[in-house]
């Protein structure tokens, strides 16, 4: 299989390159080399060819005889202001539009998009007596008390957290997450447009070697590493009981060439979305406990209580969908792979 890889030279898209050549398909590399990614003076790697996937007249004769695109190039974060709107729609908005029109111009009619457990918004929560329920947000004074949980909306009771499926509402809650909701909605629309079959999957948490220190990219794994470095204690907002999934980027990469596999054998017409999780939920205290251990230190987390207004608490995902229909099962888990990834070498600082 050719298989065009955009966003080939950032973190997950290295990965999957390798991944893909490793089981013996050909890879068009494609990557802008963004500075807040990469830097300011990063060369291209070898065999990569610039482009700004926004520009539809760019492609010349890359996507001939590609059989599928696997478009992972997007700006990540948060997006903590409304300043950072047009951003996040000229890239990943914009620019998912624009490939799409020109795999339809190719005649390409596979994709595997990268999205995120962020067009969630919150996870599941469960009411004991009501079932599930949506909660509302978490108020100030509620933060301020140290009451970090949600409660049921109906009798006020605790909720207790549950695996997300792939059915569940996307409730996008920052401009990073719109944007990926926007991709997946563009996506869909090309595939019964164009007759063609897109798979989204929803990554989790990623981490592992090579991950950038001091980019977007740079999850809370990597900020417990940095602390921990300076020789400081890892900072752990609210009281430390948020549950994550938590997923390795080589299993990250192992989704992504089964979702390209898998392409190759649905009906057209439709998009599926998956998925990527480990299946082995950890509370941010643990992560940063885990990444103390793998480094040596014995030094505790400090639980500041401190936090953010709009974070969720808690957000699972259930990965059943994704080993029943890709065949993908994640072999890397938290327990393992958050300790190792103490002492991994990350990328260069992008500054």
């Amino acid at each position: 299989m050719r298989v065009l890889l955009t966003g080939s030279a950032g973190f997950i898209g290295t990965a999957i390159g390798r991944t893909l050549e490793e089981a013996g398909h050909e890879v068009v590399r494609v990557d802008a080399l963004l500075p807040m990614a990469h830097g300011s003076s990063a060369p291209a790697p070898p065999d990569t060819h610039l482009l700004d996937v926004r520009d539809a007249d760019a492609w010349g004769d890359l996507l001939d005889g590609v059989d599928a695109v696997c478009h992972q190039a997007a700006v990540v974060g948060a997006g903590v202001t409304v300043a950072d709107l047009p951003l996040y729609a000229a890239h990943n908005d914009l620019g998912t539009a624009a490939l799409l029109a020109a795999m339809s111009a190719h005649g390409v009619s596979r994709l595997v998009l990268a999205s995120s457990m962020v067009v969630y918004g919150e996870g599941r929560y469960v009411c004991e007596t009501h079932g599930d329920r949506v909660p509302p947000p978490r108020s100030r004074a509620a933060l301020d008390a140290g009451d970090f949980e949600n409660h049921c909306d109906l009798c006020g009771g605790a909720l207790t957290w549950g695996p997300v499926a792939e059915s569940a509402r996307l409730d996008p809650r920052s401009s990073y997450a719109a944007s990926k909701v926007a991709q997946e909605h563009y996506a869909s629309a090309w595939a019964r447009q164009a007759d063609a079959t897109a798979i989204a999957l929803r990554y989790h948490n990623v981490y592992g070697p090579h991950m950038p220190a001091d980019t977007p990219y740079s999850g809370v794994a990597a900020i417990f590493r940095s602390s921990l470095e300076r020789g400081e204690a890892p900072q752990v907002f609210e009281d430390g009981g948020q549950q994550r999934d938590f997923v390795h980027v080589d299993d990250v990469a192992r989704a992504n060439l089964a979702g390209l596999e898998a392409t190759a054998e649905r009906s057209p017409g439709t998009l599926a979305a998956y998925n990527v999780a480990s299946g082995h939920p950890v509370t941010i205290r643990e992560v940063a406990e885990l990444v103390a251990r793998g480094a040596g230190h014995e030094v505790a987390p400090v639980v500041t209580g401190r936090y953010r207004i709009g974070d969720v608490r808690h957000v699972v995902a259930s990965p059943q969908l994704a080993e029943k229909e890709l065949g993908f099962r994640a072999e890397v888990l938290p327990d393992v792979g958050l300790p190792a990834f103490a002492t991994a070498p990350l990328r260069p600082a992008a500054g």
